[in-house]
């Protein structure tokens, strides 16, 4: 993947006008590899509303499978990883110290 330095200096504004956050390069990275570029704005949405790390886990999950339909795999896992990690919230005794 590629660093945010090297994106930076790859990026044309006026080329790339349609990208213009961190999430959409990353968004649209993740339909390339996914080889689903028709459905580029959910990619995008995952990558907007979930973090980076556990997309990256769930994609090099889907990547060591031999799965026929990977798009199912991978949201699967992305459910998988959400209920297995709950969020902290400042207001969970869990969270203080």
């Amino acid at each position: 993947m590629k660093s945010v330095k090297q994106v930076l200096k790859s990026f044309n504004p006026l080329q790339d006008k349609y990208i213009s956050r961190d999430f959409q390069q990353f968004g649209i990275w993740l339909a390339e590899e996914m080889e689903d570029y028709k459905n580029r704005g959910m990619w995008i949405r995952l990558a907007k509303i979930n973090h980076r790390s556990v997309l990256e886990q769930c994609l090099s999950f889907v990547k060591d499978s031999n799965a026929d339909n990977k798009i199912a795999l991978f949201l699967w896992k992305l459910k998988e990883i959400k209920n297995q990690k709950p969020d902290l919230k400042p207001d969970d005794k869990s969270f203080q110290k």
